[in-house]
């Protein structure tokens, strides 16, 4: 980790910060999920920097990325992730992402055809389509991040991390600094209410051209793909593979990373080489 670096970009007009393992390695640029940060992907990193220069970048109002008003719906995330990868003068690189940073990646593959060579989707926000966000849903949503920003400032970066210790056991001791780290970096203006999603992920999924791994877990767990839904986009979309990690939740790579390696691996030796 002590050979990896850092930037920062101009991209669709805001200031992105991203770090990045380097090398002359086929580029990986992952998208971490809403309250973490690049360095949320530190796990991972470590373990493909040998074979990919894993890019990690923070999203808008997130870590150290410049922090807008608005915008925070996926189309303009995807729109800052194109102009991203244009930046760094990126050929294709494999993309991924995590919850909120599976949404953004997808969203890129159907907005920015063959800006992206692949794509892995950590249990994206991909729900039944009889399970729409409701407005109640949006605003209990930002009130419950103004309140955790207030309090997790409280409580301070030690605090954080021996709570997050306790909760979560079965992580590996390097997920718990960059964790506190990014919810502390958290901007207030994420906390807004947003409205809907211009479109839904059936809407969405039949633009896509390039090869996806949907990554899933188990909903008891607190995954939020069903096996239903990944079925139906597998259906919708042949190029999409599905892999199910069982004893995992939201957090799949967090919790049983192992496995979630092995899918990645394999997926990217087929896609990549």
């Amino acid at each position: 980790m002590t050979d990896w670096f850092s930037g920062d970009v101009v991209a669709n007009g805001l200031r992105i910060h991203y770090h990045r393992t380097g090398g002359e390695h086929p580029p990986l640029v992952l998208s971490h999920g809403a309250t973490d940060s690049g360095l949320c992907w530190t796990r991972l990193a470590l373990a493909l920097q040998g074979d990919y220069d894993v890019i990690m970048p923070d999203a808008r109002g997130h870590g150290q990325s410049e922090e807008p008003r608005d915008g925070y719906a996926s189309e303009a995330r995807a729109a800052d992730l194109a102009a991203f990868i244009q930046q760094l003068g990126l050929d294709r690189p494999a993309v991924g992402g995590h919850s909120m940073g599976a949404q953004t990646t997808f969203t890129l593959l159907a907005n920015f055809p063959g800006v992206a060579r692949c794509a892995i989707l950590e249990d994206g926000v991909f729900r039944p389509r009889d399970v729409p966000r409701s407005e109640a849903d949006r605003m209990a949503f930002a009130a419950r991040a103004r309140a955790l920003i207030d309090e997790r400032a409280a409580v301070g970066r030690d605090g954080l991390i021996a709570r997050c210790r306790a909760e979560h056991p079965e992580w590996d001791e390097v997920e718990f600094g960059p964790w506190a780290d990014a919810k502390l970096a958290l901007r207030p203006s994420f906390a807004a209410v947003r409205g809907p999603e211009r479109r839904d992920w059936w809407e969405v999924l039949p633009a896509v051209t390039e090869p996806m791994l949907l990554i899933t877990a188990d909903p008891e767990r607190g995954g939020i793909v069903t096996p239903e839904t990944a079925a139906e986009m597998a259906g919708i979309q042949p190029l999409a593979r599905v892999v199910r990690i069982r004893n995992a939740g939201h957090n799949v790579r967090r919790e049983q990373f192992d496995a979630y390696l092995a899918a990645v691996r394999a997926f990217l030796a087929d896609a990549v080489g």
